[in-house]
């Protein structure tokens, strides 16, 4: 038996202790499933959503498209309150190659020296996967690649 403080009427009652462990069971799986909107499971407990730590990496040669579409993500974001950490500005990857101009050897030995610049952007999330596919559904500019890693550690 266990003795039990009614806060609606103030009063006392007792109720099994099986009964108890019942109702505080519903009380907690109805709030659950109020803040986080989920499902409840055969067992009457809310299984609150899993949240994973995302990580999109965001590659380029062209820094405005870059930024124009790290800037989208993080506004994104932001507007769904989910923490958001970056984007995180790796070193450029400049890509060298250095060759003759003339093609038959012969002649003053002058060079053409060619480069690309690779930019790189890394934006952390916490979120459910879920709310990421809506998050990555943004128009990613041309010439941006990006890869979405999901980490459960």
């Amino acid at each position: 038996q266990v003795l039990i403080l009614s806060s609606r009427n103030s009063h006392f009652f007792s109720l099994p202790y099986s009964e108890v462990i019942k109702s505080d069971r519903n009380m907690a799986t109805a709030a659950a499933a109020a803040y986080t909107k989920k499902e409840v499971d055969a067992a009457g407990v809310a299984e609150p959503e899993k949240v994973h730590r995302i990580r999109i990496t965001l590659t380029s040669r062209n820094v405005k498209n870059l930024e124009k579409v790290c800037a989208d993500l993080k506004n994104k974001a932001n507007e769904q309150n989910l923490a958001v950490s970056g984007p995180v500005r790796l070193p450029t990857k400049i890509l060298r190659i250095t060759t003759r101009k003339a093609p038959s050897g012969e002649g003053t030995n002058t060079w053409d020296r060619f480069q690309m610049r690779i930019h790189k952007r890394l934006i952390d999330l916490h979120a459910p996967s879920d709310v990421v596919k809506k998050l990555t559904s943004i128009s990613i500019e041309p010439g941006v690649e990006a890869t979405v890693s999901i980490n459960d550690r």
